[in-house]
């Protein structure tokens, strides 16, 4: 049986829900007999506000059980609920809550400040502040009012080509109290149980995050969210917690890594069996580095909101090939050109998955129609496959530079620079030029204790704003063709990123152009 209402009947004091505030310190938690009774009263006066199943409801919250509760009960009573980011501006909110037909949005005091301005203009919407959350969802909890049908969450892609698309996926079609097919594997494959830890680090509103908190209570593993990262606090709650699988993002290892010698090996990581990473692919050098440290624990996936498909791949497979993202869990990959012809191995294309899952944008059937092929779908990423099957992603479409009518890859020059011990981040982007179209552009985010003027190993320094720049210039031009190399360096303290990892790329197109 899996849901948390099961765990709340089989062992109702056991904690399901913990959540950290600075450092590993608990500033919340519930019993699965709490968050039942929770998700039921919250999902009873949901129904009484006249939500039915399929209906739309958004929430805006940080990390905190409350999110958890109306996961369950939107879960729970069949609801379609937008989980919106808690770091949009009001006008981004309310593009969503427009766009999504939500009737009901709760907010937190946290989220106040946006939301309210953000319904304002919006006719017909019932906002509900949870703070200080006397009212709302205050019933017992013990006898659902509504119907229990599965629900399904109502996810907004990230929007780096115009506003954010919302993506309809169709709600489980098991009855709700099976485990899915994609939860059985993951409890199987990954060795998840009634007695797992899992370490949550990231905001609950993406996507991969929130499919796990799903996943994990219908398993009854215990969550433990941090109500944001610091890596410092993630060992410590390994630590303190026996933590046994946890979720991170390229970006996080990177800080992990950047941690002095003494406070790595400070804690007792020894509960740690299994980590699994995703939101794009991991620099190999981070990667060697991570294993090197925590032993092949470490996994890797690479899917996306739509769901058009999943690769996973394992420390040893991936210790075998280096940089690759892994193999379907279902289906075939398939790498197609622009006609839609399928390419030979070794040869960079747009990446395709067959046995797609069933899916669509809202309001927009022309972009629909550009990712999805009978059933096969793409998230728009280009790369090849080797000989056994495994995929290397090399760039997104959508970010593609053109320079004299010659497609160049960002992510393969971002990888060259993080070759250089002074690169802790970077990205790379297209930028208008009058002779070739576009040009590249790097913005780098300097390594600790790195000084732009210091000269690391230049041996031809070029023309350029400080001696470091340069010599960044140096590196790409000794292992990139000319038309690939940066024309400009920007240097920075840290590159705009999510707390998920995703790269906030039209901030720095704002900045850079």
């Amino acid at each position: 049986m899996a849901h948390p209402g099961h765990h709340a009947a089989d062992r109702p004091d056991d904690t399901a829900v913990v959540v950290l505030g600075d450092g590993a310190e608990p500033v919340e938690s519930a019993t699965w007999a709490e968050l039942r009774a929770r998700a039921v009263a919250v999902a009873d006066d949901l129904w009484d506000l006249g939500l039915r199943a399929g209906d739309p409801v958004a929430f805006c919250l940080e990390n905190r059980v409350d999110f958890f509760a109306l996961v369950w009960a939107c879960q729970d009573a069949g609801f379609r609920y937008a989980p919106v980011p808690t770091r949009l501006t009001a006008e981004e909110v309310r593009h969503i809550l427009s766009d999504c037909g939500a009737r009901v949005v709760l907010h937190s005091a946290r989220t106040r400040s946006v939301v309210v301005p953000a319904c304002s203009e919006l006719d017909g919407v019932t906002r509900i502040d949870l703070d200080p959350g006397d009212v709302f969802g205050a019933g017992s909890g013990e006898v659902p009012r509504y119907e229990r049908v599965e629900g399904v969450a109502l996810l907004y892609s990230s929007g780096t080509t115009g506003r954010p698309k919302g993506v309809w996926r169709a709600a489980p079609p098991e009855p709700i109290e099976e485990l899915p097919p994609g939860d059985q594997l993951l409890a199987a494959a990954y060795g998840v149980g009634p007695g797992s830890v899992y370490l949550s680090t990231a905001p609950l509103y993406h996507s991969a995050p929130l499919t796990f908190l799903v996943q994990m209570g219908r398993i009854g593993a215990t969550t433990v969210v941090m109500d944001r990262f610091d890596p410092g606090a993630a060992l410590a709650a390994i630590e303190r917690y026996r933590v046994t699988h946890s979720q991170w993002v390229p970006t996080m290892f990177v800080r992990l890594l950047r941690l002095d010698e003494a406070e790595r090996r400070a804690h007792d990581l020894s509960s740690h069996t299994f980590a699994i990473h995703g939101a794009g692919p991991c620099p190999v050098p981070v990667k060697e580095a991570m294993l090197d440290w925590w032993g092949p624990i470490i996994h890797e996936y690479y899917a996306g909101t739509e769901g058009a498909g999943t690769c996973v791949i394992g420390p040893q497979e991936w210790l075998a090939r280096k940089g690759s993202v892994g193999r379907p869990i279902r289906g075939r990959v398939m790498i197609l050109d622009d006609d839609g012809t399928e390419l030979p191995v070794g040869q960079d294309g747009q990446v395709w998955f067959s046995e797609s899952t069933d899916f669509r944008y809202l309001h927009d059937d022309a972009k629909t129609a550009g990712v999805r092929r009978a059933d096969a779908a793409t998230f728009g990423d280009l790369g090849h496959l080797d000989d056994d099957g495994y995929l290397y992603l090399t760039g997104r479409q959508a970010f593609t530079i053109n320079v004299g009518g010659v497609n160049v890859y960002p992510r393969e020059i971002e990888l060259v620079l993080l070759e250089h011990p002074a690169v802790a981040d970077v990205a790379v982007f297209g930028r208008p030029d009058d002779e070739y179209g576009e040009q590249v552009v790097a913005v780098v985010e300097v390594a600790a204790g790195i000084e732009p003027d210091t000269v690391l190993e230049a041996d031809t320094v070029l023309e350029a704003d400080t001696v470091l720049e340069a010599e960044l210039l140096s590196h790409c031009r000794d292992r990139l063709a000319t038309f690939k190399l940066p024309r400009t360096v920007h240097l920075v303290d840290e590159l705009p990123r999510e707390p998920t990892g995703k790269l906030r790329v039209a901030d720095l197109q704002a900045r850079y152009r």
